[in-house]
């Protein structure tokens, strides 16, 4: 039987440094993804609450590295100084000295007791440094530091500048040298150390503690950025919902009152009618202050602009509605189905001799809203549905709207035979007003 060949002591400090490197970078991963973790990396002030909340959740893994250290032999998972020295960094001096003590303190049970004033030293060392420090510079210390470490030593020779990276870089390199020194003067039994037989794995030894706190502060800024930029992509939506819906209302007051003038002189009293019709309807688009609303509010909309069409046409217009009963909670976009509707009276019945029918249809279908409005309007040919929707302001910020808000899946579908009608389609997602209100 083949016998296992042992490390050696440089061998087995090498694979220690790479375990623990690691090791800061699983934990910080897994640290990441609780949402309440990530709300405190994302504001530079924090109160008391949030720092105490950030000491216990980076101070409870980093005490259980030390005892797994301790009662395991796995030095690797004892991360005392970059822990304690990275909790000052970003919550202060004094949540860097409570996870130092909390670090230190398990260590000292054990015999350790120069760890609890080491390691509480170390989170007050973080917490200094970021008193000093501009925020938004200790989010730029990063692993690959060295790339462009000639560049700050340049900077320090010609303009007498010290960089902040370089004060960020020094601290931990100098804590760690510290940590030796006391070690090697009362012993690895008082304070735990790596000791590194030459001088090129003593370097190694210096490197990895500086990897342990760059490492976590690129993976948590990675984060940050990453949620400011799905922040950044929600304005963004939420100003093209806001510039599309400020396109529909004027295309339709112009509509309307261009109907009106025509009505003045022959009709004075049908034109005073519209404008107190109009009136109202305006008056709850100015109360609107949410771009999206539920179906039932939607559909009180639309029977105020239908009053106005029933003034202009009178029996020439008939609507029929149908709707599911568990429909009216759902929420959707506002003013959505106001330009369908006027460009069905417009183009459908109103060219067509005769009397004129807009069927609303509305149903639920495995998790959808399915809404068609049907004219038996004058109709027009494949090619012109599409230039149809492609071309006039109402439908084509229809079409857009649905695209941004639900994405590119969703679009307005019409469906036109030529002298019997025409059918639009829109299908939106089943959200009901009580899961927008929960969320």
């Amino acid at each position: 039987m083949p016998q296992t060949k042992a490390l050696s002591a440089e061998q087995f400090l090498l694979t220690t440094l790479v375990v623990q490197v690691a090791v800061a970078a699983v934990l910080s991963t897994m640290l990441v993804r609780f949402w309440w973790f990530r709300r405190i990396l994302l504001t530079e002030k924090r109160d008391w609450p949030e720092r105490l909340v950030f000491a216990a959740s980076l101070g409870i893994p980093l005490v259980a590295g030390v005892a797994i250290r301790i009662l395991l032999k796995f030095p690797p998972a004892d991360l005392m100084l970059p822990g304690s020295f990275l909790a000052g960094l970003l919550a202060g001096p004094y949540a860097g000295a409570i996870v130092g003590a909390a670090v230190g303190g398990t260590a000292a049970i054990s015999g350790e007791w120069i760890s609890l004033p080491f390691a509480v030293g170390c989170g007050f060392a973080g917490g200094g440094l970021r008193e000093i420090c501009p925020k938004e510079a200790i989010w730029h210390f990063s692993p690959l530091f060295f790339t462009d470490l000639h560049r700050y030593v340049w900077k320090l020779v010609r303009r007498f500048q010290i960089d902040w990276v370089v004060l960020l870089l020094a601290a931990p390199i100098g804590l760690e040298i510290l940590r030796h020194a006391i070690g090697h003067r009362f012993g690895a039994a008082r304070l735990f150390y790596l000791a590194a037989p030459t001088p090129w794995l003593w370097g190694l030894v210096i490197l990895s503690t500086v990897l342990c706190v760059a490492v976590p502060i690129k993976i948590w800024n990675s984060a940050r950025i990453e949620h400011r930029l799905q922040e950044q992509e929600k304005l963004l939506m939420a100003a093209r919902v806001e510039a599309l819906a400020s396109q529909i209302n004027p295309h339709f007051l112009f509509n309307t009152l261009t109907s009106i003038s025509s009505l003045i002189r022959s009709q004075p009293e049908t034109a005073r009618v519209l404008i107190v019709k109009l009136s109202g309807l305006l008056r709850r688009l100015l109360r609107a202050q949410e771009h999206f609303v539920t179906l039932r509010e939607e559909l009180e909309a639309i029977d105020e602009y239908l009053d106005i069409e029933h003034i202009r046409f009178g029996a020439r217009l008939r609507i029929d509605k149908q709707v599911d009963a568990g429909c009216y909670d759902v929420v959707m976009p506002s003013m959505l189905l106001q330009p369908i509707i006027e460009n069905s009276i417009k183009h459908g019945i109103e060219p067509k001799l005769g009397e004129g029918t807009i069927a609303i249809r509305i149903a639920r279908n495995e998790g959808h809203i399915i809404i068609d409005v049907i004219d038996n309007g004058i109709g027009v040919g494949p090619a012109a549905a599409s230039h149809v929707k492609g071309s006039g302001i109402g439908l084509r910020n229809v079409n857009e709207r649905l695209r941004v808000i639900y994405g590119s899946n969703y679009q307005l579908q019409l469906d036109s035979v030529p002298g019997e009608g025409t059918c639009a389609r829109i299908i939106i997602p089943e959200i009901s007003d009580a899961a927008r209100k929960t969320a």
